[in-house]
């Protein structure tokens, strides 16, 4: 028998308008769930009042016969990269532990103004940066997934968004905010078999979250089905002054459009994916996808991204050299944590505050930006790799004249363990490798979950549209989603 947490977001929002249950009951099952999953570590911050205040607002509209807001009824997860008035943000740092921010995000208002609730604050990787959760200040995060045969070594969930990616898995949360830097929705995605969209580059407002590297930053939706993202996505994005990079663009009613039939779209197979090593499951799911994509009535055609493999590079000098710059705020002088040795001057202060504040792979970070900017390297790094970011976004403009949108795995590999990799960043910087070129070009993309492994693991297909085609992204990934009929779910062993 199913439970009311079994539910996704369009299955609460029509429940809740119909009466089949109140919104309070969804918000007391979600709370509950949550409650009983702290072996995951998904959440920083657990905040049931905020849910349920919402779900009264919902229950007493519906009451006086009011129209209800559209995610009436629908307590999500908010990744702590947003900015929340009133309740802590850290973005998974020891820096700010503590910061409570007197104003809201845009993105978060916009999803209260439409009537979502917040179940709390989600872990991730510290300031976005990582491809597993094992970098946050508050622990690693472990995935609801657990190999078969015997190998119970716990399992990443994906980074950074991987507090959100373990509790839209574990339906502790139907849907969750992530952002995507340089693939951060999409991986994560993959490996814990939900959906999750990294719109166009401006699609959705970064005022109020928290910055890792400007011109990549994107916040998007992760939900366990497309239709769920779309629903999100669609109270997420639109044009915000305070944000310079917003897009002046109305928002499309993406839900209202959804569609699996592709007629008459040409599917891109990008030849520069097939990677050095890559396993055959992965390769096999491609075919698989391909077939898939055909069967929607598709056409296949093969196309060249010559860049490609200058891609990781590129992204590994210009966001660690955005990263320096924003992370340069974090100085003990205005908010967060402050070490004042005994005796210390200014410069003491500022030292002493980083060297506790933040984590290894964030100062590994901002060195390597901080050392690309400086004056006898920043045109032999940083201006070689905004040239290369040119070429790759020219690369996908040439495509387009042979396609309409892309269809590739992405990420090389089901989900890892915990500290295989961490030893090792250039391998998990690797990760990226698919995601990554997308986020250079600021284009949308999407994972869905299209099977599993020999070991039991989701495996993801990733779709690439043009600027501002999220429906065409979202359509190819409803067709992919309807042929895979992916239904896997781990088992709840916490």
């Amino acid at each position: 028998m199913s439970t009311i947490t079994d539910l996704g977001i369009s299955q609460l929002r029509d429940g809740v308008r119909d009466g089949t249950f109140s919104a309070t009951e969804v918000a007391h099952a979600f709370n509950d769930a949550v409650a009983k999953a702290k072996p995951l570590n998904a959440f920083i911050v657990e905040t049931p009042e905020h849910a349920l205040a919402a779900a009264k607002a919902a229950d007493d509209a519906r009451a006086a016969g009011e129209t209800l807001k559209p995610l009436a009824g629908v307590p999500i997860g908010m990744k702590d990269l947003f900015a929340t008035k009133g309740v802590q943000t850290t973005a998974a740092s020891h820096i700010l532990e503590g910061f409570t921010p007197p104003y809201e995000s845009t993105v978060s208002q916009r999803l209260w103004d439409a009537g979502a609730g917040m179940l709390g604050k989600l872990n991730l990787d510290q300031f976005a940066m990582g491809s597993s959760n094992e970098t946050s200040y508050f622990g690693n995060v472990i995935s609801p997934w657990r190999r078969g045969g015997g190998d119970n070594a716990p399992l990443a969930p994906g980074g950074s968004s991987g507090g959100s990616s373990s509790a839209v898995a574990a339906r502790i949360a139907p849907g969750a905010t992530g952002t995507d830097t340089g693939g951060s929705i999409r991986q994560p995605a993959a490996f814990v078999g939900i959906s999750g969209i990294k719109p166009t580059y401006g699609r959705c407002s970064r005022w109020g979250v928290v910055a890792f590297a400007s011109s990549l930053d994107q916040a998007g939706p992760m939900a366990r089905d497309v239709r769920d993202c779309a629903i999100l996505l669609e109270h997420m994005a639109g044009f915000d002054p305070k944000d310079s990079t917003s897009l002046d663009l109305a928002v499309p009613k993406w839900e209202a459009g959804l569609s699996g039939d592709l007629k008459g779209k040409r599917i891109g197979i990008p030849k520069e994916y097939r990677v050095e090593g890559m396993p055959e499951e992965i390769e096999a799911l491609w075919q698989q996808g391909i077939a898939w994509m055909k069967d929607a009535g598709a056409e296949i055609v093969e196309v060249s991204l010559p860049h490609t493999k200058y891609a990781l590079p590129a992204y590994y000098i210009i966001a660690p050299a955005e990263a320096s710059s924003n992370l340069a705020r974090y100085d003990g002088v205005r908010y967060g944590q402050r070490e004042l040795p005994e005796g210390a001057n200014l410069q003491d202060m500022y030292a002493a505050t980083r060297a506790a504040g933040f984590g290894d792979e964030v100062k590994r970070r901002i060195l390597i930006g901080t050392y690309v900017l400086s004056a006898g390297f920043y045109d032999a790094y940083y201006t070689q790799a905004q040239k290369v970011r040119t070429l790759i976004a020219q690369d996908f403009e040439n495509a387009w004249t042979a396609c309409d949108l892309l269809l590739t795995p992405t990420a090389p590999s089901a989900a890892f363990a915990l500290g295989e990799k961490s030893a090792d960043p250039l391998a998990m910087y690797l990760n990226d490798v698919f995601t990554v070129p997308s986020s250079l070009a600021g284009l949308p993309a999407m994972s869905v979950p299209g099977g599993l492994d020999k070991s039991g693991l989701p495996l993801g297909l990733q779709i690439i549209g043009k600027p501002l085609d999220e429906q065409g992204v979202l359509n190819a990934s409803l067709a992919i989603e309807e042929r895979a009929g992916f239904t896997a779910r781990p088992e709840a062993w916490w």
